[in-house]
């Protein structure tokens, strides 16, 4: 039998990051570098290191010349090198570079996320991260809304003023981290409203926590650790006690406790809340998930958001009765997530809300539900007893583009009798509607 000659190795593109603290670079890139014939990296990266005179460079802008000319570089057998902040495999150039078909070696170093928690001297191991970066910062700025710890990587456009403008009406305290690993370094602690009124150097991280910051004027630097400025250990007070960390260290997974809880799992007044049944198909028809933002009308109890919460998703929670308001909060603390609770009327209180992706409509009547559709949500559900408010909605939903689907849900609970006996005991029917954005 011949034996095949084995092939060539295949020379990767090493992807080196540079230090967003301003350390050093990595002791692997002084070699790599010596013995490159490409260099790809933004300028003021390229002006950073030592670039071989013999080495071909590419200035990052569009990422499709530098690709193709690494690909060359691949199949010639030439060594490339490419520059890249902080940790290249966490929102950075790796994926776009494994998407293309290259082998890769990465070395990273700190990325600006954890540079940015540990000048402000916290912890983040319960924090998500997110990117506005090439994207629709909506999503980011949800998760800000739903998790009481979120980093957010910006971009022009999509940075601190944008996201705080985001924000506003919802209990977060910010820090915007700018100019990471250089002497012009700082961390600003703003509130929503006067980050979306500041002017930023780019590129910064924010960091997004719920709790407050006590004990510092609302505009105060907050000195990074380490500088001639900063004051002794025990002196300093901590600037945030972020808390929210769930035990399972995964900051929007789905909830260990499960969801469509018995009722008895929430206070509520005169059985108004949504049936656990009637709940689970309601919850899994609007899809909350990270980045999505949820609007229950007629929150009642809050069951319905806080399970969305509970998922993920951003809530704001409609409830005219003051009462019941403070029930949804005080059933949202018991379940450890956030909800924005808005008090009014629908369809008025509607009027300024953020843009939602889905929405519940657990009351109201026309009148909201046309309000509802106004706003041309990805997902409308609605939840109906009186079957002569069916016909009406489903026609409301079609005229304004929406495909509709609706099921009766009529659950019965196992209750028992005297003598050990078991019976059925039916609940309520209810008509489920969901409208669907064509």
């Amino acid at each position: 039998m011949t034996r095949m000659a084995p092939m060539t190795p295949v020379t990767p593109v090493t992807v080196v990051g540079l230090d967003a603290t301003g350390a050093p670079p990595h002791p692997t890139l002084a070699p790599v570098l010596a013995t490159a014939g490409l260099v790809v990296g933004a300028a003021r990266h390229l002006a950073a290191v030592p670039v071989p005179a013999v080495a071909d460079t590419v200035t990052l802008g569009p990422l499709a010349p530098a690709l193709r000319r690494l690909a060359e570089a691949v199949d010639a057998g030439v060594p490339a090198v490419v520059l890249a902040s902080g940790d290249p495999g966490l929102f950075g150039i790796v994926r776009r570079l494994r998407a293309a078909g290259l082998p890769l070696r990465v070395v990273p170093a700190v990325s600006s996320v954890a540079a940015a928690f540990a000048s402000a001297g916290l912890p983040w191991d319960g924090a998500a991260v997110v990117t506005a970066h090439g994207r629709d910062p909506r999503a980011a700025v949800n998760a800000c809304r739903a998790l009481p710890l979120v980093a957010v990587l910006t971009a022009p456009g999509a940075g601190a003023a944008e996201l705080g403008a985001g924000l506003i009406g919802w209990s977060r305290r910010l820090l915007v981290a700018e100019h990471l690993g250089t002497a012009a370094e700082r961390i600003r602690a703003v509130t929503p409203e006067q980050a979306s009124a500041g002017t930023w150097a780019d590129p910064h991280v924010l960091l997004s926590l719920a709790d407050p910051v006590p004990a510092a004027p609302a505009d105060a630097d907050v000195v990074p650790v380490g500088s001639a400025d900063a004051a002794p250990t025990d002196a300093a007070p901590d600037p945030v006690a972020p808390g929210g960390m769930r035990a399972d260290n995964q900051p929007a997974a789905a909830p260990a406790g499960g969801w469509a809880l018995p009722e008895d799992r929430y206070a509520h007044r005169d059985s108004m809340i949504t049936k656990s049944e009637v709940r689970a198909l309601v919850v899994a028809r609007l899809r909350p998930r990270l980045g999505r933002l949820i609007w229950d009308i007629g929150a009642g109890s809050g069951s319905v958001g806080i399970e969305c919460a509970l998922l993920g998703a951003a809530v704001l929670a409609v409830e005219q009765d003051s009462e019941a308001g403070a029930t949804v909060q005080a059933n949202a603390a018991a379940h450890a997530v956030h909800v924005r609770l808005v008090t009014g009327r629908a369809p008025a209180a509607l009027a300024d809300l953020p843009e939602p992706d889905a929405v519940f409509v657990g009351g109201g009547g026309v009148d909201v539900l046309t309000a509802v559709v106004a706003r041309q949500p990805e997902r409308v559900v609605l939840t109906l007893a009186a079957l002569d408010r069916v016909a009406p909605a489903v026609g409301l939903l079609r005229a304004a583009g929406y495909t509709v689907e609706g099921s009766q849900l009529s659950a019965a609970r196992l209750a028992d009798l005297p003598g050990g006996s078991i019976r059925l005991a039916a609940t309520n029917p209810v008509v489920v509607l969901t409208g669907e954005r064509q």
